[in-house]
């Protein structure tokens, strides 16, 4: 999720193009991985671009306006590859030598970032990757694209690109994750935290929102023997890949259901009991408090009446009065580190208004009540 307003980052990574720098191929297309949808796709034809993006929200505006996705399997290869790394370093040096193995022959990537969002470091990469870079600056962001290459200069590189990248086993083998996911190498102090105030008396149907690779809804299951099943929303698919393969030992222990989501869109079940450790941060490094906040709209009619929401958040982020809006019982339940443990029970949500009564049932009605006071 972005912040309303333009994307610097996809507009300067078009601007060779549109300067006449670089020139747009005529035949074979082009593959946008981790792309982003924005008027700058659509101020001229870019012919046979297709698009690769792992986060729902993105992939969801990619398609509302009319680009192509494919998943991260597909193996074309392509004249051009364009690439908006992410900040994470190790899974940015693994797109690049993606974006290198998808160059068809006398390929070309171009890649841009932000200055304050590890530019030269990209541009560095991409040239120890595959060789000196053309580069360009504007609208506080660098763009930086490679000769027409024909496989990367360096290939033992790739590989260690590459493998740095995928799944490895955390916390003492207890989980699998990578980078690029939320505190993906270590488990979170907040989300530990939480877990540490879970009643063991929570039972029925579970959800776990934002479940990233798993960590929350496995210690449900490991601590509330009453949890009969557990459903995970994941908006970026990378992690929601991995929480399969952390909860398969639980299979056989509860019903499991895995959703490529964005939260803030609503949930279309009822549950018993959600926990969450919503994210706070889009694309920048700025607070997104709204986030939380549609989180926990979402997260309020999707419980039954009295059914639970377990919340973990920074104690700075503005939560409580959209808890109180909808939540009838509201409790700060632990607070450590910076952290702070919300417990809130849901109200009956508001029943439909009832038809307008003949004014013979109105009067009828009124003598109940009227009986009923006294």
């Amino acid at each position: 999720m972005r912040a309303e307003g333009d994307d610097a980052a996809l507009q300067a990574l078009l601007l060779p193009f549109v300067d006449g720098v670089l020139t747009w191929p005529t035949t074979g297309g082009a593959l946008f991985l981790r792309a982003r949808d924005g008027w700058p796709l659509h101020q001229r034809p870019l012919p046979g671009l297709v698009c690769e993006q792992s986060f729902k929200p993105e992939a969801e505006a990619l398609e509302r306006s009319g680009l192509t996705l494919v998943e991260e399997s597909d193996e074309g290869r392509y004249p051009l590859v364009l690439v908006l790394p992410p900040r994470q370093r190790d899974e940015a040096r693994a797109l690049f030598a993606r974006a290198v193995a998808h160059c068809a022959p006398g390929g070309r990537v171009v890649a841009c970032l932000g200055n304050n969002e590890g530019a030269k470091s990209g541009e560095t990469d991409l040239a120890r990757l595959a060789g000196p870079v053309g580069v360009l600056s504007k609208h506080k962001c660098r763009v930086f694209w490679t000769a027409p290459l024909d496989g990367p200069p360096d290939p033992e590189l790739a590989r260690q690109w590459l493998k740095a990248d995928a799944p490895r086993a955390i916390a003492d083998g207890r989980f699998l994750s990578r980078p690029g996911l939320f505190a993906w190498d270590r488990i979170d102090p907040a989300s530990r935290l939480l877990v540490e105030q879970l009643p063991a008396t929570l039972s029925g149907e579970a959800a776990d929102l934002g479940a990233g690779y798993g960590y929350l809804a496995s210690e449900l299951l490991a601590r509330c023997p009453g949890i009969s099943a557990v459903d995970l929303y994941e908006a970026e698919g990378r992690g929601l890949e991995l929480a399969r393969a952390n909860l398969a030992p639980a299979a056989s222990r509860a019903a499991l259901g895995f959703h490529w989501h964005d939260v803030t869109r609503g949930l279309d079940k009822q549950f018993d009991v959600i926990v969450s450790n919503p994210p706070f941060h889009a694309q920048g490094r700025a607070d997104r408090p709204d986030i939380g906040r549609a989180f926990i709209s979402a997260a309020a009619q999707a419980l039954r009446p009295r059914g639970q929401l377990w919340l973990v958040a920074n104690r700075h982020l503005p939560y409580e009065e959209m808890l109180s809006v909808h939540f009838g019982d509201v409790r700060t339940v632990a607070q450590r580190d910076g952290f702070k443990v919300i417990a809130a029970v849901a109200t009956p949500h508001a029943a439909p208004a009832a038809p307008v009564a003949a004014p013979g049932k109105m009067r009828s009605k009124s003598k109940a009540r009227e009986r009923n006071w006294k």
